[in-house]
């Protein structure tokens, strides 16, 4: 291809970013004595991973379709049951400040035929990522995500939201699907886009669609590029960011990643693009964005966006005076153990004043590229020369081997909050820290 971005290897790729089985959609939401509340159950289930032949028995986090919408500043009531024979913990990407919803920090898993409700301040508009996988490695069937939307308060200049949840799986021969933290060794993969394969996505010419790309994947960074359409980024990690076209319309996600981008459909009626995703080894289409026939939304594109309203994260950190802390990822490092060893009695990775900024070195030292998932807290990406940050907000991060990066963060809510780090490979363990905010 043409586009230099969709000849990456993995390295490359990697150094870009310095489910429905149910419905694509949200499960139901109800409003009940001025508050909201959602049921979710998790079970066994099954997915539509080869056409034409028998479906792929999965476990899932099942709930119908949504009647309401979530805006910033509610109030969400989370009922999980767990159906499934082994015990499930609600991980979240994106969710600052919850304590009560931080799982193995401040929750133990839900046995098999339990339940419990989560009580959730939506402080934050921007999308958001749960799933059941912080326990997944190497379990009996691999687990789907689910994506959580919370819109802002003010208006938005956008026609349409389009969640785009990407997902990969790894087949054997007979059709079954294996879980991560195996070897994928004589497996295909297989990637889903809500849970489908390869899907359309309508659109009139000159509609602006508001894309919430999610990386779903198990491990794989990826790229993502939708041919002929300009990509304007608007938000990283459920969090605004500065307005930026993506250099040669391209999105590099890493596990867990969350990207906001505002599109104007500007192709003739009738005509399709592919949206091709490249995973470091080809590229491929996983959907097609097709003009409607229909006639034009309006007679010309809308004009460039204005920011996202901000969610209220400071605009400054004080680096001066910050706790800096290394951490080493990869390799053998006994502080990170997997989640099923997580301990509350072990020593945490730091413990920080509340309102404090602190600054994390993150060495990868392993022979794979690791991806950092912070919980609790959203951190700002330093500058080489640790004299400024990039112009987002982030929570995860891919980290080349033998690459430190530091970021920074502004201790603002009290608690346990875990850490979680991963290699990009299938076969890798998701392990697990903590740190205290006191």
């Amino acid at each position: 291809m043409a586009d230099r971005i969709f000849r990456l290897d993995r390295r490359e790729l990697v150094t870009g970013l310095g489910a429905a089985v149910l419905s694509p959609a949200l499960p139901r939401i109800a409003a009940a004595q001025g508050r909201l509340s959602l049921m979710l159950q998790a079970q066994a289930g099954v997915m539509a991973l080869r056409p034409g032949e028998a479906d792929t028995p999965i476990w899932s986090l099942l709930g119908p379709a949504p009647d309401i919408s979530l805006k910033r500043g509610d109030e969400l009531a989370i009922t999980v049951a767990n159906e499934l024979p082994v015990g499930a913990t609600l991980n979240w990407y994106g969710l600052d400040g919850v304590q009560a919803a931080e799982p193995l920090a401040a929750r133990v898993p839900l046995s098999p035929g339990a339940r419990e409700t989560l009580e959730i301040p939506l402080r934050h508009a921007g999308t958001f990522m749960w799933d059941l996988r912080l326990l997944g490695d190497g379990q009996a069937r691999p687990l789907p995500a689910r994506a959580l939307v919370v819109k802002e308060s003010e208006p938005v200049s956008v026609d349409r939201d389009e969640v785009f949840l990407i997902e990969d799986w790894r087949l054997r021969a007979d059709g079954t699907a294996i879980p991560p933290g195996i070897d994928p060794k004589d497996t295909m993969p297989i990637y889903t886009v809500n849970g489908r394969i390869t899907p359309d996505i309508p659109a009139r010419t000159n509609e602006r669609l508001r894309f919430r790309f999610i990386n779903g994947c198990q491990r794989n960074v990826i790229a993502l590029k939708i041919e002929g359409h300009e990509v304007r980024v608007m938000a990283l990690d459920s969090l605004p960011a500065e307005p930026f076209l993506a250099r040669g319309g391209a999105l590099v996600l890493a596990p867990g990643s969350r990207v906001e981008a505002f599109i104007d459909t500007t192709a003739p009626a009738g005509s399709s693009s592919p949206i091709l995703l490249h995973d470091g080894k080809e590229a491929r289409p996983i959907a097609r964005l097709v003009a409607s026939m229909e006639p034009p939304l309006r007679d010309a594109a809308l004009p460039a966006p204005p920011p996202l309203p901000s969610n209220g994260l400071p605009n400054r950190l004080d680096l001066k005076n910050a706790l800096r802390v290394d951490l080493t990822l990869g390799g053998s490092q006994a502080e990170w153990v997997a989640p099923g060893s997580f301990a509350n009695s072990a020593a945490p990775a730091f413990r920080a004043k509340a309102g404090r900024t602190v600054v994390l070195a993150l060495s990868n030292r392993g022979d794979l590229s690791e991806v950092f998932h912070l919980h609790g807290h959203h951190f700002r990406l330093l500058d080489r020369l640790d004299d400024g940050w990039k112009p987002f907000w982030l929570d995860t991060l891919a980290i080349e081997p033998g690459q430190t990066q530091r970021i920074a963060l502004s201790a603002e809510y009290a608690g346990r909050w875990l850490m979680e780090t991963m290699a990009t490979d299938w076969a890798a363990p998701r392990l697990v820290r903590y740190y205290i905010v006191e």
